[in-house]
C-alpha cells in the first residue's frame, strides 16, 4: 500500500448527492462525460493514484536530481509514474475534445486533480503540459497551432511557466529579460529566470516554455511584457524535436520540499540564440499568462487540500491503532485498560480539526468547479465568471495557509513517530510550505481579493453570494436540528460585513489621506481568512442538512454522521473568529506602520 489515501466517498457525495452535477453530465458542452462514465473515470482515477503514481513519492523525494551539461535526470521510479499516467491518456482529459480530451466539466477535473496532486504533487507538475497547450490554442496564431500545439500534444511534450527573474519575483512587471525582433513572430531573448518549475528535465523528448519578456522598446511594468513560446528544441516541419535552442538551465535548485520537481535557474541567449516566438503575434502578455497563471492557483489550492486530507486519513488511520495511556474518564483506577488514542479526548480534537477542513476545503474546491461548470452552461450570465474570480483566491490563498497549519496536527496525532520517514506526514509538510509563496503569496491572493474582487466590483458579486447565505442562515426552525449552526453563520455572515465596511471606509479616506491604506493592508489577510471560512461554513451546513435527512435511511451512515459532526464543529469553534476579526479591523490606527525600524 502506498502512503496515499483518497477519500472517494467524500469525492461522489459532493458531486452526486450535494452539487448533482449528473443533471447536466452528458449534455451540452459535457456531452463526452455523462454520469456513469464520471463514476467510472474517477473510480479509475482513484485507483491509479493510489497504486503506480503515487508509488515514486518517496523515491522522488530522497532520490537527489541532478543537472549534467545543463540537463536533469529524474529517477527511474518518477518515469514509470509518469508513464502511468500517459499511457492511460489521462493527460488528455482535461482538453476539448478537438485536441483529443473529454469534454469533461470543471468540476469533475477539479476532483481527478485532488487525487493525482495529492497522490504525488512533485512528479505532478511534469504533467501540466496540455492546460499551456489549451491556452496557445486558444491564443496563438493558426501557423503557432499547427507548428507547436499539435506536436506538442500528439508527442507528449512537457510545459513551462516563465515569469520570474533574480530581481522580480512577485513584482512581474519589473522583469528584464528583452525580447528582439527578428522577423515575423520571431524573437531573440536574451535574460535569466528563476524558480521555473519543471524548467529543465529528461522525461519529455521536448519542452516548450511559455515566457514573459520586454520587447525592446516596450514600456515599463506589466504592460510592457509580451508572452513568447521558447522550445527547448527547435520544432522540424514534421512536428519532431530539431537542433537545441538558446535556452538552458544553469542551475538546479536545493529545496526544503518537493524534491523531485525540478526547479530551475533557466537563461536564455546564454551561449547561442534564444529563439521565441511572439504568442498570437500580438504584445498582450500578462493577460495571456493569467490565463494560465489562474489554472496552477487553483491547482496549488487543490494540492493543498488533498494533502491535508491524506494527511488527515493517515494520522486517523494511526489513531485507530496505536494504544497507550488509559480512559481519561478511568485516569484515578491505576488497573485500567490502556486504550486506543483515539479515545482520548484531545486526539479526537486534533482529528476533528481536520477532518471539518479538509472536507471544507474539497466542498470548496467542488463549488468552484460547479461555478465554471454553470460559466460554460450559461455564458450569457457574468455572475459565474465573476464567482469564478472571487473564489480563486479564497482556494489557493485559504487552502495553502490552513492546510500547512493543519499538517502539524496531523504529525501531532501520530507523536514522535510523525517526525521520522516511517510515515509520510513529515514530507507533506515539506512539500506542502511552498504553496502559500508560488503562484502569488498568500499576501498577494489578499490584496486581489479586496481591491480586484470586492472593492473593484462594488462588491456586487460578494453581496450576491452572502445573500444566498443569508437566506440558507435563516432557513432554519425551532425544530431544525442544525438551527443553533444556521444562526452562527448568520452571525459570521454580520461580522464579515462589519469588516468589510470598515475596510471599505479606510478605502475611501485614503483618497485624501494616503496613510490611510495602511489600514487596509493590514486586514487584508484576515477578511481573505474570514470570507473563505464564511463560504466553507455554509457548504459544511448545506452537507449536514442533507446529511441529516438520510439519516436512519440507506447509505453508510457513518459517513452522514460525519458530515454532521463536521459542520458542526467548524461552526462551532471557527465561524465565531469574525467578531474579533471585525472589531480589530473596526479599531485599526495602524500604529504599527508608525513603528520605528529599529524597534523591530
Amino acid at each position: 500500500m502506498t502512503h496515499y489515501r483518497s477519500n472517494l466517498a467524500d469525492i461522489r457525495f459532493n458531486l452526486f448527492e450535494v452539487l448533482r452535477v449528473q443533471d447536466y453530465y452528458g449534455s451540452g458542452p459535457f456531452a463526452g462525460v455523462d454520469h456513469s462514465t464520471a463514476i467510472q473515470v474517477l473510480t479509475e482515477v482513484d485507483r491509479l493514484a493510489t497504486s503506480e503514481f503515487a508509488a515514486s513519492f518517496e523515491e522522488g523525494d530522497r532520490v537527489k536530481l541532478r543537472l549534467d551539461n545543463g540537463e536533469v535526470h529524474l529517477p527511474p521510479g518518477v518515469r514509470k509514474s509518469l508513464d502511468a499516467v500517459y499511457e492511460g491518456g489521462w493527460d488528455l482529459v482535461s482538453l476539448p475534445a478537438e485536441l483529443g480530451g473529454t469534454a469533461a466539466a470543471p468540476s469533475l477535473l477539479a476532483m481527478l486533480q485532488e487525487l493525482l496532486v495529492g497522490a504525488n504533487p512533485a512528479i505532478y507538475f511534469y504533467l501540466v503540459g496540455p492546460t499551456i497547450f489549451k491556452v496557445l490554442y486558444q491564443e496563438g496564431t493558426a501557423e503557432q497551432i499547427e507548428r507547436f500545439v499539435h506536436p506538442a500534444l500528439a508527442r507528449r511534450w512537457g510545459a513551462t511557466m516563465v515569469l520570474t527573474e533574480p530581481d522580480a519575483g512577485s513584482d512581474v512587471g519589473a522583469g528584464v529579460t528583452r525580447a528582439e525582433l527578428v522577423e515575423g513572430d520571431r524573437y531573440h531573448l536574451n535574460g535569466v529566470k528563476r524558480f521555473i518549475t519543471a524548467g529543465e528535465e529528461d522525461y519529455h523528448e521536448n519542452i516548450l516554455h511559455v515566457v514573459l519578456a520586454r520587447p525592446t522598446g516596450a514600456g515599463p511594468g506589466t504592460k510592457g511584457l509580451s508572452l513568447f513560446i521558447v522550445p527547448k528544441y527547435m520544432v522540424n516541419p514534421d512536428g519532431s524535436p530539431g537542433a537545441r535552442n538558446g535556452v538552458v538551465a544553469t542551475k538546479l535548485e536545493e529545496k526544503m520540499g518537493i524534491h523531485a520537481s525540478s526547479t530551475c535557474e533557466l537563461t536564455f541567449g546564454l551561449e547561442q540564440p534564444c529563439v521565441g516566438f511572439l504568442v498570437g503575434n500580438r504584445h498582450d502578455g500578462i493577460r495571456q499568462m493569467f490565463e494560465i497563471i489562474k489554472n496552477a492557483r487553483l491547482t496549488i489550492g487543490i494540492k493543498s487540500a488533498a494533502t491535508l486530507s491524506t494527511a488527515y486519513l493517515n494520522a486517523l488511520e494511526f489513531a485507530k491503532a496505536r494504544v497507550q495511556g488509559p480512559d481519561l474518564a478511568k485516569i484515578a483506577d491505576r488497573n485500567s485498560p490502556r486504550v486506543r488514542i483515539i479515545d482520548h479526548p484531545d486526539v479526537r480534537r486534533l482529528l476533528i480539526t481536520q477532518k471539518a477542513h479538509a472536507e471544507g476545503m474539497r466542498a470548496l474546491v467542488a463549488y468552484i468547479g460547479w461555478a465554471q461548470d454553470q460559466n460554460l452552461l450559461q455564458p450569457e450570465e457574468p455572475y459565474w465568471a465573476k464567482l469564478v474570480d472571487l473564489l480563486l483566491p479564497l482556494v489557493k490563498g485559504y487552502c495553502s495557509e490552513k492546510g500547512y497549519e493543519l499538517l502539524s496536527q496531523a504529525l501531532q496525532v501520530l507523536g514522535g513517530s510523525g517526525f521520522i520517514q516511517d510515515y509520510p506526514i513529515e514530507q507533506y509538510i515539506r512539500d506542502a510550505k511552498i504553496d502559500t509563496l508560488y503562484e502569488g503569496t498568500t499576501g498577494i491572493q489578499a490584496l486581489d481579493l479586496f481591491f480586484r474582487k470586492i472593492a473593484r466590483d462594488q462588491g456586487a458579486t460578494l453581496t450576491r453570494l452572502t445573500e444566498e447565505i443569508r437566506e440558507f442562515a435563516k432557513a432554519g426552525g425551532a425544530q431544525d436540528p442544525l438551527n443553533s449552526e444556521r444562526e452562527l453563520l448568520g452571525v459570521c455572515l454580520e461580522d464579515l460585513q462589519g469588516q468589510v465596511g470598515a475596510m471599505v471606509g479606510d478605502l475611501g479616506e485614503a483618497a485624501a489621506s494616503p496613510p490611510a491604506m495602511y489600514r487596509v493592508g493590514l486586514h487584508t489577510n484576515s477578511l481573505l481568512e474570514g470570507v473563505a471560512e464564511l463560504v466553507i461554513g455554509w457548504l459544511l451546513l448545506r452537507h449536514a442538512e442533507l446529511a441529516q435527512a438520510k439519516l436512519s435511511g440507506t447509505g453508510d451512515q457513518a459517513f452522514y454522521e460525519g458530515k454532521i459532526a463536521s459542520a458542526r464543529f467548524f461552526a462551532r469553534t471557527v465561524l465565531p473568529k469574525a467578531g474579533l476579526r471585525r472589531r480589530l479591523a473596526e479599531g485599526e490606527d495602524a500604529a504599527l506602520m508608525t513603528m520605528s525600524e529599529a524597534a523591530f
